[in-house]
């Protein structure tokens, strides 16, 4: 029985858009978290594809509690662990492993595992797993075939990711398995190293408009 503090469900219905943000330099992490909530945008994916990912969780999380402050490319367990003593309430990982969902299923917080195939997510139901990552979405074949996959799975929601954008993130909405979008668009690289966070946030507010359901 998992015992994670919040659900997955949670997760996925407290933003329409999830920011994947790779924070490289530690002190943009409060500045580009306080943009896209301004933008309103209060879930926030941070990667750990940078040696300051952790030390951005923990800022993060200790002065936007308000927000909901999550780790992403979480591979192994030693990660997911390392993720939750940060401070992160839920964890994404590209794709899943059965060491990873059994190490998650014991843990506080939940994991949203990427898959790409209907075996993928049959494995993943089978573990418990019903809110689940489509990765990378447009490289798998879009829309078209995560309607495919998840017409005889319809019990899974999905978090696409992956080449989503202001001119195709209204077509994943509009599938009855998604439940949230991941992206980056809101964080253009140019604005992130000119520290023009009034972009980001102009760019938060037309993502959260495009989400309207």
């Amino acid at each position: 029985m998992k015992n994670w503090k919040v659900s997955p469900a949670e997760v996925f219905a407290a933003s329409p858009v999830v920011p994947v943000m790779v924070i490289s330099d530690l002190e943009q992490a409060i500045p580009m978290a306080q943009a896209l909530l301004a933008g309103g945008i209060s879930v926030f994916e941070i990667t750990l594809r940078t040696p300051v990912a952790l030390a951005a969780i923990e800022r993060i999380a200790k002065a936007m509690p308000e927000a909901m402050v999550g780790a992403g490319t979480v591979i192994n367990a030693e990660q997911y662990d390392a993720a939750v003593a940060a401070g992160a309430r839920f964890v994404i990982s590209p794709g899943m492993t059965p060491a990873l969902l059994a190490h998650a299923a014991k843990g506080t917080v939940p994991l949203i595992p990427g898959l790409a195939t209907a075996s993928e997510v049959m494995q993943a139901l089978e573990a418990g797993y019903d809110h689940i990552k489509f990765f990378p979405a447009e490289a798998n074949g879009g829309t078209k075939a995560l309607a495919a996959i998840t017409a005889p799975l319809s019990q899974v929601r999905v978090c696409p990711t992956g080449g989503i954008g202001p001119k195709n993130v209204a077509d994943y909405l509009a599938l009855k398995c998604v439940a949230t979008v991941g992206g980056s668009w809101m964080l253009p690289a140019d604005a992130i190293k000119a520290g023009n966070w009034d972009e980001v946030t102009r760019l938060s507010r037309e993502a959260v408009a495009l989400t309207q359901r």
